[in-house]
């Protein structure tokens, strides 16, 4: 069987390596980019199966990989997992709900191994 591809848009070295880590020893192939424009021609390039996206990043926000993830037809399909610091309440929540994430999960209240099941869960692996 094929490994998932899972891309990982993470402006944080450190969260992002952990999310690696965890990821590879469940199996999976991980790709990963330290910005929204890097992430959104990762994930244009390697058709990943899932892409985990921060919100705050710098050069493009997770919030416009997003919307231009939706309009490409190549990758309009393709599931996302927000991670983010942004409280529940901030206005941005509004923004992403639109765009139908998978899951939208809090960083500070979720662990690696959270993050790992809801990939498996949305991938039905």
């Amino acid at each position: 069987m094929q490994r998932k591809k899972v891309l990982i848009v993470e402006d944080e070295p450190l969260l992002s390596k952990m999310l690696e880590e965890g990821l590879v020893s469940s199996g999976f192939d991980v790709l990963t980019a330290e910005n929204g424009e890097e992430g959104f021609e990762v994930a244009k390039e390697k058709q990943p199966d899932i892409v985990l996206l921060d919100i705050v990043m710098p050069k493009m926000d997770g919030l416009t990989v997003m919307k231009k993830l939706k309009r490409e037809a190549s990758t309009h399909t393709m599931p996302v997992i927000i991670l983010t610091n942004l409280e529940p309440n901030d206005e941005a929540i509004d923004r992403i709900a639109k765009d139908n994430p998978a899951y939208y999960l809090t960083k500070s209240n979720t662990e690696v191994s959270e993050i790992v099941e809801k990939v498996k869960e949305v991938l039905e692996v």
